[in-house]
């Protein structure tokens, strides 16, 4: 089904529920008796990656930038030079709990009976998935009474422990796999996999990898049973598997989500000269000083000031700045004005000589990776190679292959997912064994080459990249902390504060989270629970 039509759909439903009529004793007034959870799923599913609220504050805000990827823009302070901000911290909890987790909730309890085993199980590995988001950057949360106010009257939900939420998380995973062996029903509104059930299991089996690594520091011989039952119950094996949203050509407004959210917060400016978001020099010189093929797919340099110049129609230059000056990004103390770079002049074979400012001398993101439709890789082939060679070492498990071969396996198919974004150049097979036979795995050096390529490979995916420095501690980065009174904190935070709403509404149960946290402080400075030094 269209996902313009599954919005409508979902609207329309809402509108009905808001209106219902208080006449009939037998039939609970406070919810809708005919919401499909097929259609809350898809809902849900659209919105991860193209609601762009989320993608701008969260991600390219915040996120991006803690994780030294994107920089140097004005709203980029926030999370590239430590500066809290409270509406911000607040952005994503309030648009998951006023949003996705009612609906994703709503779907497994309507799901619950009945003949929707697969929709039952897809909708639980969705909400895992949501609520890792959210736990993995606030911490304790609520989550065992989240949006059960209709269902049992809770108002004001407790704050379960993060421990608490990741077991909970694997015994949901479990069901769904459970369910998934037996179920018959076919989900043909699904925005990831289009109903194929073989497809979801290893995404679900992927995901409890994932999450199982996260907490591999904390309880080491608990991560060591969940990442065996990933592997035995059977992990994505290519490219194919990869989970993605392949978003429509829409541009998005606050409001829409069909497109990429993420694209429409860096278009939204509507000029390319307006766009001070650059990548960060932590990416690029990583990059460049490994000779990294994916440097050339991530980072062009761009003829903004090109008379009559739009996202879809400037000039690449990027050849011609790299022949004078190499491929610059943005410094981690930097906004995109400073580190002032003279301008240049080039001679380019389509527009004779241009003089090149500072602004364009600084690597920018591809366009093609920038469309309002370029696709949102949520779990990648590519992610559940690097960590079957992480936890090889780190846990030292059989895993079918050795270390190196799964992170062999990781790089090649970090660099050949590439092509799922419409006219991204092919990284040749050439180009790629090089780059491998170049950047070996170590003795001694495992973990942080291990972890510096799931960096990488999250690029695009703020959130996750965030969290993977954090479990892994790679790669290791220079501080963007300013003297100047742009900056909060000397060192990176390691969570987000929660939101001054709750300590308002909610005050007992956020109280007592906070009492939990190191210091009894809501600090974005203290580690959560599995971020274990």
């Amino acid at each position: 089904m269209n996902m313009k039509k599954i919005l409508s759909l979902l609207l329309f439903a809402l509108a009905l529920q808001s209106c219902n009529k208080f006449g009939d004793m037998n039939t609970d007034p406070t919810k809708s008796a005919d919401m499909d959870p097929a259609i809350e799923l898809a809902f849900v599913q659209q919105r991860f990656s193209g609601d762009m609220s989320t993608q701008e504050v969260t991600g390219l805000i915040l996120c991006m930038p803690l994780a030294q990827h994107f920089g140097g823009g004005w709203a980029n302070q926030y999370g590239q030079f430590y500066q809290r901000q409270q509406a911000y911290m607040a952005n994503l909890w309030q648009g998951n709990y006023g949003a996705d987790v009612k609906n994703i909730t709503d779907a497994v309890y309507r799901s619950r009976t009945g003949s929707g085993q697969n929709i039952n199980a897809m909708a639980r590995v969705v909400r895992v998935y949501l609520f890792a988001r959210l736990t993995d950057l606030y911490g304790d949360i609520p989550y065992s009474q989240a949006a059960t106010a209709f269902t049992n009257g809770v108002l004001t939900p407790v704050y379960d422990t993060q421990e608490d939420i990741y077991h909970d998380f694997f015994a949901q995973l479990d069901t769904a796999m459970n369910q998934f062996a037996t179920g018959q029903d076919r989900v043909t509104n699904d925005v990831f996999y289009k109903g194929d059930i073989a497809k979801w299991k290893k995404f679900t089996s992927s995901l409890r990898l994932r999450l199982a690594l996260r907490v591999a520091r904390q309880d080491p011989e608990f991560a060591k049973a969940q990442v065996m039952k990933a592997y035995n119950d059977g992990l994505m094996t290519s490219n194919a598997d990869i989970c993605v949203t392949r978003h429509d050509n829409n541009f998005n407004t606050y409001a829409n989500y069909t497109g990429n959210g993420l694209s429409s917060a860096i278009r939204q400016t509507g000029s390319p000269v307006n766009n001070g978001y650059r990548l960060h020099s932590s990416l690029i010189n990583q990059l460049k000083n490994t000779n990294d093929p994916r440097l050339d797919i991530f980072a062009k340099n761009y003829w903004d000031n090109m008379p009559g110049a739009t996202f879809e129609n400037r000039l690449d230059i990027t050849e011609q700045v790299r022949a004078q000056i190499g491929s610059v990004g943005v410094g981690p103390k930097a906004f995109i004005w400073e580190d002032w770079m003279n301008t240049i002049t080039i001679n380019h074979p389509a527009a004779g000589m241009i003089q090149v400012g500072n602004n364009e001398q600084k690597l920018q993101l591809a366009a093609y990776m920038m469309e309002n439709d370029a696709p949102f890789l949520h779990i990648t082939y590519a992610e559940t190679e690097l960590l079957l060679a992480d936890a090889t070492i780190r846990l030292s498990l059989s895993l079918g292959a050795t270390a190196e071969e799964h992170y062999v396996n990781g790089i090649r198919a970090a660099c050949q997912q590439l092509v799922l974004y419409k006219n991204a150049p092919v990284i040749s097979p050439a180009a790629i064994d090089q780059f491998i036979a170049d950047n070996s795995l170590q003795p001694g050096k495992e973990l942080q080459l291990i972890g510096t390529q799931l960096w990488i490979n999250y690029f695009l995916n703020g959130p996750e990249a965030f969290a993977s420095v954090r479990r892994t501690g790679f790669p290791v980065l220079p501080s963007g902390y300013r003297t100047d009174g742009y900056s909060d904190s000397p060192e990176m935070p390691r969570r987000l504060e929660y939101p001054l709403t709750e300590k308002t509404l909610n005050a007992a149960n956020v109280e007592a989270a906070i009492g939990r946290l190191p210091g009894g402080v809501d600090d974005w400075e203290v580690r959560m629970w599995w971020d274990k030094e």
